[in-house]
């Protein structure tokens, strides 16, 4: 507990909302659940394959530095989008683009909001997810400083996305946000978040709460594209309201060590679709965790993950789906497919079912495997050579998950993203 003592002795002296007193209430609440157990240990049940004491090794506080590399940046930002970018965890107002927003769709920094909207941040915070998840919830909610809020009024379809950009380019800096994304009835919404950093080693920890009102559609995706040192938390918790849709994709590329949690909580004939992919080499280290409770009737939920690991990486994946016993007639399918590209590389997979329903169809697959033989001796006898034969083979296996993608230019990028993986592809 000694490195988690350092936090709490460097705890900022005054974040921002510290005029509002409950916000400095919920902010004391998180601040006392992390000092009570310190960061989250293989010890407890749903952390038992990652470790976390690198964030014991370095102090990661925060910074304000605003400094970024525009054109660095161009690689990362979608042309045809508005853009939120979070620069070391702060609002940049001359990198994003908001202009042209729709009347009827707020997007602001977390931090203004909180200034002009502080009774609708209270409405949503902590709302989707309470300190006890875990202590680096409760570290998020002690140490967040800004953010994004997004806003879209029932009725309202956005015909771009909204990319929430996270850069970090300090050196050991902690980024905590908190992003709310409320989607009202009948509302259609897309968000792509980014995370980049150009700093070696640093911290990122960064929890979306979403709602989604009656009939609302979201498609959010999660792009993770960390330093290779970084360490990285990202959580995703949703309410969704009867009929809703939610759709996920989730591609991990980078980070040392880095940790996504996805939890969503259906009501009456919602649906929830859970896309994942996450690459790994060298000793990286790559922690995926969903949970998807069916609390009422007629729910539908899809899950597909895939995950690639090479030399000595490890990746994990834990997929639970809770069918409570008002969720009758759910209909839930998990699915998740490991290729292990070395003898090293290890893969620790975990999908539950908790069924407490008795009319329901429900299922879940996991494989575990190599590159089949003859699939790459089939390309050899081609005039393939061997190491394009077999990044030929993975890159196929991994393309099939940015195939589900619908946004053109994120797809473009992701496609990149492959490419740098296996780059002995000569197509």
């Amino acid at each position: 507990m000694a490195a988690d003592n350092a936090y709490l002795a460097a705890y900022p002296a005054a974040l921002p909302g510290s005029d509002l007193p409950w916000l400095q209430q919920v902010r004391s609440a998180g601040l006392q659940a992390f000092a009570d157990k310190g960061f989250p240990t293989t010890r407890d049940e749903e952390w038992r394959y990652t470790n976390l004491s690198a964030l014991s090794k370095t102090l990661f506080a925060p910074s304000e530095s605003q400094t970024v590399d525009a054109e660095w940046l161009k690689a990362w930002r979608l042309e045809n989008a508005w853009s939120v970018v979070l620069v070391n965890g702060w609002f940049s107002a001359d990198l994003s683009n908001l202009a042209g927003l729709p009347e009827a769709v707020t997007v602001t920094s977390l931090k203004q909001a909180l200034l002009d909207s502080p009774a609708l941040v209270q409405n949503y915070l902590g709302q989707a997810v309470a300190d006890s998840e875990h202590s680096l919830v409760a570290f998020n909610t002690a140490w967040f400083g800004d953010g994004a809020l997004i806003e879209v009024a029932a009725k309202q379809v956005l015909d771009k996305p909204i990319q929430i950009l996270h850069v970090v380019t300090e050196a050991n800096a902690l980024a905590a946000t908190r992003n709310l994304l409320v989607i009202g009835d009948q509302a259609e919404a897309e968000v792509i978040e980014t995370f980049v950093g150009s700093a070696a080693s640093y911290f990122t920890a960064a929890i979306n709460e979403c709602f989604l009102g009656r009939n609302a559609g979201l498609t959010l995706y999660k792009v993770q594209a960390e330093a290779d040192k970084a360490q990285h938390f990202g959580g995703t918790y949703l309410k969704q309201a009867p009929d809703s849709r939610f759709i996920h994709h989730n591609f991990a590329f980078g980070a040392l060590l880095a940790r996504s949690d996805i939890h969503s909580d259906l009501d009456k004939a919602s649906e929830c679709n859970l896309n994942g992919l996450f690459l790994a080499g060298n000793r990286q280290h790559i922690d995926n965790h969903t949970r998807i409770n069916h609390l009422k009737p007629h729910g539908i939920s899809r899950e597909f993950y895939k995950g690639v690991l090479d030399n000595k990486a490890r990746g994990v994946f834990q997929g639970r789906v809770i069918v409570s016993e008002d969720a009758q007639k759910t209909d839930s399918q998990m699915n998740n497919r490991n290729l292990l590209l070395s003898g090293d590389a290890e893969i620790d997979t975990k999908p539950q079912l908790e069924i407490y329903a008795d009319d329901v169809k429900c299922s879940h697959g996991v494989t575990v495997g190599q590159l089949e033989e003859k699939s790459v001796f089939y390309l050899q006898s081609r005039g393939v050579d061997e190491e394009s034969a077999r990044n030929i083979l993975t890159f196929a296996f991994a393309n099939e998950m940015v195939d589900k993608v619908e946004n053109g230019e994120l797809k473009a990028l992701l496609v990149a993203q492959l490419l740098k993986h296996f780059p002995a592809i000569n197509l």
